[in-house]
């Protein structure tokens, strides 16, 4: 069998997340339907980081394997190039194919990511070019409150406050390595970097910061939102289209990986 790691980007807005579900579209659904119309080989996508509906992506990966009689397997690397090239005719406009390479067998897009990285965008001034691509805030934010708060997360390592409900996991710890707002252009811009991230836990940290940029609670309010280990007093309301997954680091002397996209 060989393995094979394929990276995509996408615009979220019109898929129910990036992982194949029984009666929602999904990037997975169109990546996998893309590669059996080119190859006519039916292939098991496992992903690398699950985005939510309307979440986008600027790097994000599948792997799959191939086994004998797969036509993908005769393919050389600059065939593959070529593939790359066909498949983005194929699929729909806000799925973008990167490219695929191959990997040794025991390579795997989850578990050998060392950190993903994220960025929330929001906008303070009506602009309909940044309407499906961030967020909508026209308050009054302090950047220097926001940074006071996002610097209190680096000192926490359980984030259960920050994970929705019916979330199947075992554990609700996270090392979280960067957690900055900044001002870009005509945007605020959250970037938050860990090994591992909860289910709606970046939403859930803008949401309940952005009560500390406004002024509605306070730095040590937050404080105790982390510590208390509830999410019901954290805030979830910020819309799913201005958060975007932007990297995804591997270790690059692991499996014949390229380490850092």
């Amino acid at each position: 069998m060989q393995r094979y790691f394929i990276e995509v980007f996408y615009r979220g807005t019109h898929y129910a997340g990036f992982q194949i579900q029984q009666n929602a579209n999904s990037i997975q659904a169109e990546v996998e339907k893309a590669l059996h119309t080119f190859f006519r080989d039916h292939f098991q996508l496992t992903c690398s980081s699950r985005t939510d509906a309307g979440v986008h992506a600027l790097s994000n990966f599948f792997h799959f394997d191939a086994g004998p009689g797969y036509s993908i397997i005769a393919c050389s690397n600059d065939a593959l190039k070529k593939a790359v090239y066909n498949l983005n005719a194929i699929i729909p406009g806000d799925i973008v194919i990167r490219q695929i390479f191959k990997v040794d067998a025991n390579a795997h897009c989850r578990f050998d990511a060392t950190s993903r990285s994220y960025h929330y965008y929001i906008y303070q001034d009506k602009n309909p070019f940044l309407a499906d691509r961030s967020f909508f805030y026209p308050y009054k934010l302090d950047i220097a409150l926001l940074q006071e708060a996002a610097d209190l997360l680096l000192a926490f390592t359980d984030f259960t406050s920050f994970s929705k409900k019916h979330t199947q996991v075992k554990s609700f710890n996270c090392r979280i390595m960067k957690s900055e707002w900044s001002r870009k252009q005509d945007s605020i811009v959250y970037h938050v970097e860990a090994n591992r991230f909860l289910r709606g836990m970046v939403r859930g940290l803008v949401g309940t910061m952005l009560k500390v940029g406004t002024g509605k609670i306070l730095s040590r309010e937050f404080k105790e939102i982390i510590e208390a280990k509830d999410n019901a007093r954290a805030d979830f309301s910020v819309p799913a289209h201005g958060l975007f997954l932007s990297k995804v680091n591997f270790n690059p002397n692991k499996s014949g990986l390229p380490g850092t996209f």
